[in-house]
């Protein structure tokens, strides 16, 4: 999955952007206070994809 395409997704949801990490930036879902970090490459595996949208919605 394009990473722009997983935070699209995740931002329909409610996420949103907390901070910059190394390799990564982290998301949380205000209603439910979990968090998420989708890292900084063009293509993410569909498992991993699949993992931080089940997190945060």
């Amino acid at each position: 999955m394009k990473r722009v395409d997983l935070i699209s997704a995740i931002s329909k949801n409610g996420a949103q952007f907390v901070r910059h990490g190394g390799g990564h930036d982290v998301y949380r879902q205000p209603k439910t206070g979990k968090q998420s970090a989708v890292p900084r490459h063009n293509e993410i595996k569909e498992y991993v994809a699949r993992s931080i949208i089940r997190n945060l919605s």
